[in-house]
């Protein structure tokens, strides 16, 4: 697999219609929302597990795309595999409750297991100083918080399910007359649109001690790319990626400032009676967005620092 030799930065849009992109538990699932401006929020944490469960599905069983933080994984008996493997014919390491590296060789050797068997550990890195000690891995990919590019309205949805969920409810609805008989009321959160903005960076060097490679970089835009689709439910709504802005450094230190290069980017709203898009619509009184195509991505490519190239990936 070929070494990372550059830095990147990345602007990812999506949307989410009719649906709820990433509900806070701490609110009874309401779209997470910043309190000051009602923009819309979708964690890092949320993205990375789509990621995860994109990779983890198209990519089960093959060696080193294996998945470290899935669902009913116990992470113990992972980190005991890189035990077995540096510490071969060694029976206790098949039922101790507690490993650690005996010196740094081994505590290396224990992390780089981790990294060349697991997807995630060496594209986000991981915290795996749990009972069956692995150490911790810094990962050469982060990702901001996603933001909304305008304030979004959740709404409150009540809904009714015609079955009973035991016999002594449906008793209990016969008892309360035929109108009532087996209905179960409910609710979801919706946000009607919600166009939402993240930003990434990756880090050559990072990657030097982790093993991403240009290979894992790859599969990573394809993530990105696909993994709404394969992500649907009726609480997400319709989700969509819908573009992936990459500012690809020359070096692996990079050739410019990272804020700098994401404000070349811009998110404009458009009206069907308007050719000018305009950054702020509410000053104008227009119509809430409703899709994608009321928004228009524009991108400054004037006076591009030396080193410094703009991709655009979809």
């Amino acid at each position: 697999m070929s070494a990372l030799n550059n830095r990147y930065e990345f602007v990812f849009l999506f949307d989410v219609t009719n649906g709820n992109p990433n509900g806070d538990p701490d609110a009874g699932n309401l779209p997470r929302l910043d309190p000051e401006t009602n923009h819309g929020l979708v964690t890092d944490v949320c993205l990375k597990r789509k990621i995860r469960n994109f990779v983890g599905l198209f990519h089960e069983g093959e060696p080193g795309k294996g998945i470290y933080v899935q669902e009913g994984a116990i992470l113990n008996e992972k980190h005991r595999e890189a035990y077995k493997a540096v510490r071969p014919g060694d029976a206790d390491v098949a039922t101790a409750k507690k490993l650690t590296p005996k010196g740094d060789e081994e505590e290396k050797a224990v992390r780089q297991f981790m990294c060349d068997n697991f997807f995630d550990v060496r594209t986000f890195g991981a915290v795996m100083g749990t009972g069956i000690n692995c150490g911790q891995v810094r990962g050469p990919v982060q990702f901001a918080f996603a933001q909304s590019v305008e304030p979004v309205l959740p709404l409150e949805i009540s809904i009714t399910r015609m079955a009973a969920t035991t016999e002594g409810e449906k008793k209990e609805g016969e008892a309360e007359g035929a109108r009532r008989e087996n209905r179960t009321m409910g609710r979801k959160h919706i946000i009607p649109y919600g166009l939402y903005r993240a930003h990434g960076y990756i880090s050559a060097k990072l990657a030097e001690k982790t093993g991403f490679s240009q290979d894992d970089l790859d599969l990573l835009w394809s993530a990105l790319e696909q993994m709404f689709d394969h992500d649907r439910s009726a609480a997400r709504g319709e989700m969509g990626s819908r573009k992936l802005i990459l500012f690809k450094h020359a070096s692996a230190l990079g050739n410019a400032a990272a804020p700098g290069l994401f404000d070349r980017v811009q998110v404009l709203r458009r009206h069907a009676g308007s050719e000018v898009p305009v950054k702020d619509p509410r000053t104008d009184n227009w119509p809430p967005a409703r899709s994608f195509a009321d928004y228009a991505v524009t991108i400054n490519r004037e006076g591009l620092p030396a080193g410094v190239e703009i991709i655009e990936r979809f």
